[in-house]
């Protein structure tokens, strides 16, 4: 698949010049990308690499939220059994551990609820608040769910239960009837940052909760490890308010963990000294996912709140074994999946990619439409059976937003919801070929032709001379790195390799790359899934490499290493 190839304009020279004067004659190109990422004055500087607290903002700026902490203290008061209601995901899941391992700590009267993925699909559900009924729980907490649940609260009212709905999802043209609905999305609602987690929400009504009943911050502090889990997987921007909570976050992750977390590292072999984002992304987050696609995302939480060794050790085993499952079962269906595609023209012509299978397993449906997106980059809907309806998991490409290209075909659907980039769906079987025909129509007319190739972003242009020990010491405090923040990409004209390139593992170059003009400078270079060009390398023609920088730990040895993320031969006339 072609990679377009795309250089974010350089910032304004007397503005770089001027803010590396002002940070101790920061490298140039470093300041130059941070004014690419609106970084442009000193403060501005000092807050990115200096996250701090007071960058947090007053809980009480958002909508309902003097409400929602007034109700919660008076069901504390009264001792009334309360239920902690998240969705299955790790964003839903990570959010229930917060609040109810932050509450359980002084108030007993508390119980927890994770939908099945099966029976009852996304969000609150009819079963849930039957559950809530049937054990004489009088108020809800729904956390990463319930902006659009309308039915279902009206259900609850009816059986005089109140929730506290706290959601980060977009709402619909009607707010739920709830005692109090928390999510900066909201049109009437003024909290100055809107991209937090499902989790961020439920933090900030413990924050709030907090300073109300005069609770130590520390004790919220210590549970920063659910929250820095939940930014990380939701891919939610790393930036402003979620950077510094994941900053600090990662902090609590890497130094003092809660036991669940510790039993999934030591299951997945993990060795590297610290976390970061991609680690949490590629190592605990699955896992987490994981007993939600297999069985019951209960038992994530179970893990996660796990405050007996023994317990996690078991837990933790339990749901590495599902996520063994998970792979298996998703490597498969993919297989099914591309093959598919392959073996039908129309298909391979779309815009889109939409197929349905009923016996695919509902749980690992949308892993697979992101798999089917590495070859056939398009948006992408896998649909399955479930109910006697086909339920779907998509995916998008970037800059497209599939939830608008949804929402126009919703005349089709039962119900639907989600993000620019990913989104839930349930229809009646029969509407397929006519969804499949409408959302093609619909992405065809509004996709551009460019955003159906992948677009690599590069930060900036750089000499291999420029990379050492000093620059890259600077360049690690831009992490924690994700969306909106990712970790800098640069570009290097008319490089070679020394001459002892080699395919390592299945597919991966291993290389030791100079640039031309001095062959003294040289690093070593890993290019995952890059093996196709190995023999244009090994034919000594130069050839420009975009990558990022990273510390490469081999016995003790501690050496910078480019990560290649794509290479073409260079442009001879260039």
């Amino acid at each position: 698949m072609y990679n377009r190839w795309k250089i974010i304009p350089k910032a304004d020279e007397d503005k770089i010049a001027k803010l590396s004067a002002e940070l101790n004659q920061l490298n140039p190109r470093l300041t130059n990308i941070l004014i690419q990422r609106g970084i442009d004055t000193f403060e501005k500087a000092k807050d990115y690499f200096r996250p701090d607290w007071s960058q947090v903002h007053d809980p009480f700026l958002m909508k309902d939220m003097d409400v929602a902490v007034e109700r919660l203290q008076k069901a504390i008061k009264a001792e009334e059994k309360i239920l902690i209601y998240g969705d299955y995901d790790v964003d839903g899941t990570t959010s229930v551990a917060l609040v109810y391992s932050f509450l359980n700590e002084f108030y007993q009267q508390l119980d927890y609820y994770i939908p099945d993925r099966y029976s009852e699909g996304y969000g609150i559900s009819f079963e849930g608040i039957d559950y809530a009924d049937d054990n004489d729980i009088s108020l809800i907490i729904a956390l990463d769910c319930g902006i659009k649940a309308l039915d279902k609260i009206a259900y609850a009212n009816e059986k005089g239960i109140d929730f506290i709905i706290c959601d980060h999802h977009n709402p619909g043209e009607e707010i739920p009837n709830a005692v109090a609905v928390l999510d900066p999305k909201r049109n009437d609602c003024e909290y100055p940052f809107k991209e937090l987690s499902g989790c961020g929400v439920g933090f900030k009504l413990l924050q709030a909760y907090s300073q109300k009943e005069n609770i130590p911050f520390e004790k919220l502090e210590d549970k920063l490890d659910f929250l820095a889990v939940s930014i990380c997987a939701d891919i939610v921007p790393i930036v402003g308010e979620n950077r510094t909570l994941c900053y600090f976050g990662l902090e609590k992750l890497n130094s003092n963990p809660h036991m669940g977390f510790k039993a999934m590292l030591e299951m997945a072999n993990f060795k590297k000294k610290r976390l970061t984002v991609m680690d949490v992304v590629f190592t605990l987050a699955p896992r987490i996912n994981a007993a939600g696609r297999i069985e019951s995302g209960k038992k994530a939480v179970e893990l996660m709140i796990a405050d007996n060794v023994d317990l996690a050790k078991l837990g933790g085993t339990e749901i590495h074994n599902q996520n063994n499952d998970r792979r298996e079962i998703d490597a498969s269906i993919t297989e099914e999946a591309l093959a598919m595609i392959a073996a039908d023209n129309k298909l391979k012509s779309q815009k889109t990619t939409v197929l349905y299978k009923a016996d695919w397993h509902k749980g690992v449906i949308g892993i697979v439409a992101s798999r089917c997106i590495e070859s056939y980059y398009r948006p992408t809907i896998i649909l399955t059976e479930s109910n006697g309806k086909a339920a779907g998991s998509a995916r998008s490409v970037k800059g497209f937003s599939i939830y608008e290209a949804i929402e126009q075909c919703s005349d089709l659907l039962t119900q639907f919801g989600g993000h620019k980039y990913a989104a839930g769906m349930t229809m009646p079987i029969e509407n397929i070929p006519a969804f499949q025909k409408k959302f093609e129509e619909v992405v065809a007319s509004t996709i551009p032709k460019d955003l159906l190739s992948p677009e690599i972003e590069i930060d900036s242009e750089i000499a291999l001379t420029e990379i050492n020990k000093k620059f890259y010491a600077v360049l690690k405090q831009f992490a924690p790195f994700g969306p909106a923040n990712m970790k800098p990409v640069f570009i290097c004209k008319g490089v070679n390799d020394r001459g002892n390139s080699r395919i390592v593992g299945t597919n991966h170059l291993k290389l030791d790359i100079y640039h031309r003009s001095n062959r003294m400078v040289a690093f070593p270079a890993i290019g995952f899934n890059m093996s196709q060009h190995f023999e244009m390398i090994r034919s000594g023609i130069p050839f420009d490499i975009i990558f990022t920088i990273e510390e490469n730990e081999w016995n003790g040895n501690v050496t910078l290493q480019l990560v290649l993320k794509d290479l073409r031969a260079s442009d001879p006339e260039n």
